[in-house]
């Protein structure tokens, strides 16, 4: 698996990198920095975490 593009409300706010076996997310929106770097075990995790995130009510820029 190549790089995958992570989008919320049709907004991409990052990326995952496949590395070791996880993947670890490259923020690409402020609003989502406090996740730059960590790894998760699935897609899956890693979607629910920016959702959880963000749910907060905040508009994303797009």
């Amino acid at each position: 698996m190549n790089k995958q593009t992570i989008e919320y409300a049709g907004v991409p706010v990052g990326i995952a990198v496949p590395e070791d076996g996880l993947f670890r997310f490259i923020a690409v929106k402020f609003h989502v920095f406090d996740l730059d770097q960590r790894r998760f075990a699935t897609l899956g995790q890693l979607s629910g975490a920016v959702h959880s995130h963000l749910s907060t009510g905040e508009r994303l820029a797009a």
